[in-house]
């Protein structure tokens, strides 16, 4: 429980957890943040780290001059990139067999399902599209190698989605995170950037229990 508490306090005051882990890591801040973000979007065993905040806050303290955002660029594209690489070869290699095993006690089977769906409806495009929705964008790779998709293909999306999303909050962060309004009330920015994220995963979730319980009814 107290893991889960610190997690929490973690996220909701992220500029003072950056700032604190600036202060005593210096150079390796960018190591740490590369692997956080790398194990978001690599291992589909933690789909819970916070990419999206951790990118818009790390922008937000570059622009105080703590860190340089070309070097937070850097960090966080190659962290997306390999990472999703590294999860679509995960998923080729053993996707099937989890999915045949039915319950896993480190991979939610329903994630994957969920992921898959998303696949379905929107094709190659899910790559770039899931990477701005949290969870799905740990195991839209992973479906992904699992479907066997071209690597050349998969790569290009990939490389074009990370570019995309590391751009959008990392810049976000660069230019509007130091205006007063937003810096004075940070931890609410970091839960509305939250919040907005996952919302269209939780309006797909509702159509499909409204749905399925229309066909319940039938």
């Amino acid at each position: 429980m107290d893991i889960i508490i610190n997690f929490i306090s973690f996220i909701l005051h992220l500029d003072e957890s950056l700032y604190g882990i600036i202060q005593t890591y210096g150079f390796w801040t960018y190591l740490i943040l590369f692997t956080i973000v790398f194990c978001e979007t690599g291992l589909v065993v933690t789909p819970f780290l916070p990419g999206d905040s951790l990118i818009f806050a790390s922008g937000a303290l570059s622009a105080m001059g703590s860190l340089n955002v070309w070097a937070f660029f850097i960090t966080f594209l190659f962290a997306a990139v390999i990472g999703d690489t590294v999860n679509y070869s995960i998923g080729k290699a053993i996707g099937n067999k989890i999915l045949e095993k039915g319950k896993n006690r480190f991979v939610k089977k329903e994630y994957i399902v969920k992921a898959h769906k998303f696949y379905e409806k929107y094709g190659s495009a899910t790559i770039v599209i899931g990477r701005f929705i949290p969870i799905i964008r740990t195991f839209v790779p992973f479906v992904a190698g699992m479907g066997e998709m071209h690597y050349t293909k998969f790569i290009i999306y990939n490389i074009l989605g990370g570019l995309l999303w590391v751009s959008l909050f990392l810049g976000g962060g660069f230019l509007f995170g130091n205006i007063p309004i937003i810096k004075d009330n940070f931890t609410f920015v970091l839960i509305a950037i939250i919040f907005i994220s996952v919302l269209p995963a939780v309006i797909v979730y509702f159509r499909e229990r409204k749905n399925a319980d229309a066909d319940a009814d039938a």
